[in-house]
């Protein structure tokens, strides 16, 4: 196991081929990507596929990186940076639905922002939403991102952006 990031209550660590049950479990849930744009794995063998063909940290040095709960060792979603095709990086969270509501999507994205700014010196990262998906919005703006714009994202439609850059986050924290 590769931990990358601790918090009070949370541990995040690299993906694990043996990780793909829950991938397959938490995908297939149509409330928890219903609006991510992303679609459902057709099997756990497709999620164990994924997942050892996840190659972010080792051409990035960063990625997505599953959350587990501390005292029960549970996996309970996935959090962490991404670069895009467009050269942004971006914050993403998932979280299975027994968890939401629980600050675990705010406690890992607050650590994830500072691995990126003070561990991996980003100039500025991203966080985009479903005009629709309330509840990441919040998460956004309680990481301390800022409203940058609404466009048309992929398949999901009107999306917000939000951003945050490193001086702004240094300056904050």
């Amino acid at each position: 196991m590769i931990k990358i990031l601790e918090t009070s209550r949370l541990l995040l660590r690299e993906f694990e081929s043996h990780d793909a049950q829950k991938m397959w479990e938490l995908n297939n849930d149509y409330d928890v990507i219903k609006y991510t744009g992303d679609f459902s794995f057709t099997s756990v063998d497709q999620a164990k596929l994924f997942l050892e063909n996840y190659t972010d940290y080792h051409r990035n040095g960063y990625g997505r990186w599953v959350v587990i709960l501390k005292n029960t060792n549970e996996f309970i979603g996935w959090c962490g940076l991404k670069l895009n095709k467009d050269s942004t990086i971006d914050i993403g969270f998932r979280f299975f639905k027994k968890c939401w509501n629980k600050g675990y999507a705010t406690e890992s994205a607050t650590a994830c922002l500072q691995y990126g700014f003070n561990h991996l010196k980003l100039a500025e990262i991203i966080g985009r939403a479903s005009i629709h998906n309330n509840s990441s919005i919040k998460v956004l703006e309680k990481i301390h991102m800022k409203y940058w714009k609404t466009e048309i994202f992929s398949n999901l439609g009107n999306s917000v952006f939000y951003k945050l850059n490193n001086n702004d986050y240094s300056n904050e924290n």
